[in-house]
């Protein structure tokens, strides 16, 4: 737990490189390197938490998760088209044993050779494929920052291979789990953008297949009722994508989320499905991100919430305030019961000062339980809300009941009306 007393929540601009530090969320090393942060407990546990919340929901859209390697050979890129499009971007590669292997710069392809790697009927379309895993990323030393950019990156990440008639409504079910993974996030877009190819030579040189997969993305989104932009020159290389845009407190503009459809990888890896016919048929590949990368996720939630994040993902949920030693075996066991129940909890006893020091420096924690002689005797506490309100005492397996109920909800709010 710590104190934020230099970056008051309210302030016009959060800065994550400034909070990330003074919260203890993250770090970086000159000796590991620039664009290779480390992550602390506190900001594992929100990286971590955010991580099992996109599993789950993945689960629950009928995703099967899969672990692919980070290296993979010179061919394997060759073959998906980022040797010849996206080189500059990659790190160069490394001879093993008489083969040159690199550090993927992505992971569709891994992926493209997973789904060949067995026979698929139509009847198992759409494969929904999802991984959190990592990918290398060349980037220059003059844009790199904190979490935002960097060279080694966490990507939620999935594939769904399917029928052409089925991207569309794939696709619109990616936008829906975006929207509700802002809605649990405490996220407000900026802005959904139709990134098209621009002037170039950096795109797969296919017309029709540019056509194609632009009209169904625009179809998609003109369904989705969502207000959009055009933006030539932002497609990836291999097809068009609906981006989904957020804002920084300085104003800087990124991409979170993304939805793309892909003619070009099937075709190169030769993917196929046995149709109804008995006959070979080519697969779509539906790429899709929910939080984009980990990194540049929790950079925005920092800088979004000023280090008070939703409760479910806040590094300490609930801190305990004994108000003198009396009180500390009571602390002591109601910190246990919250691990038990998976809720991450702290003891800040009056070793470490008033309770009136304690309760500002716990005050980006979204619950404070304090606990007197009254409270102990009666298996009680007297809740405290980061929005500043104050409850009646309550017995304290009330309290962590309904705690847990909003946290397994993803709620973002910390009470509902009806019992504050």
């Amino acid at each position: 737990m710590r104190s934020l007393a230099r970056c008051p929540r309210g302030d016009a601009m959060h800065d994550h490189r400034k909070l990330g530090r003074e919260l203890d969320l993250f770090d970086t090393n000159p000796l590991i390197g620039a664009g290779l942060p480390y992550w602390l407990p506190d900001g594992a546990a929100v990286r971590h938490t955010l991580e099992e919340y996109i599993r789950t929901a993945e689960r629950r859209a009928g995703y099967r998760h899969v672990y692919s390697p980070v290296l993979g050979k010179r061919e394997l890129y060759e073959i998906s088209g980022h040797w010849s499009h996206y080189s500059d971007d990659m790190f160069p590669p490394m001879d093993v044993g008489g083969e040159q292997v690199v550090l993927r710069p992505s992971l569709c392809p891994h992926h493209a050779v997973i789904y060949r790697s067995r026979s698929h009927s139509y009847r198992e379309l759409p494969l929904r494929m999802a991984e959190l895993g990592g990918m290398y990323r060349s980037e220059l030393s003059g844009v790199l920052g904190g979490l935002t950019r960097v060279r080694a990156i966490q990507l939620n990440d999935a594939h769904i291979f399917c029928t052409l008639e089925q991207v569309a409504e794939e696709a619109q079910a990616a936008l829906e789990m975006i929207r509700q993974a802002y809605q649990a996030l405490g996220i407000t877009p900026t802005r959904y953008r139709l990134s098209l190819p621009g002037p170039g030579g950096k795109y797969v040189s296919a017309p029709e297949m540019w056509q194609r997969s632009t009209a169904l993305l625009t179809d998609v989104l003109d369904r989705s009722g969502l207000p959009y932009e055009a933006a030539e020159g932002e497609a990836a290389f291999y097809g068009p994508k609906i981006d989904v845009q957020v804002t920084d407190g300085a104003g800087r503009e990124s991409t979170l989320s993304t939805v793309q459809v892909d003619f070009h990888q099937p075709e190169q890896f030769n993917l196929h499905y046995i149709g109804a016919d008995g006959a070979k048929h080519r697969p779509v590949m539906v790429h899709r991100s929910i939080i984009g990368s980990v990194e540049r996720a929790v950079a925005h939630l920092i800088e979004q919430h000023g280090g008070a994040f939703p409760a479910w993902l806040a590094p300490t949920q609930l801190v305990v305030l004994p108000i003198s030693e009396a009180e500390m075996s009571n602390a002591i066991g109601l910190a246990r019961r919250c691990t038990d129940l998976g809720l991450r909890a702290e003891i800040a006893g009056p070793e470490r000062g008033t309770l009136g020091a304690r309760i500002r420096e716990g005050r980006l924690v979204p619950y404070q339980a304090v606990i007197g002689a009254k409270e102990a005797a009666n298996d009680h506490v007297a809740l405290r809300l980061r929005d500043g309100r104050r409850l009646d005492p309550q017995a304290v397996g009330d309290v962590l009941t309904h705690i847990g109920a909003l946290i397994n909800a993803h709620s973002t709010d910390l009470w509902d009306s009806s019992t504050s």
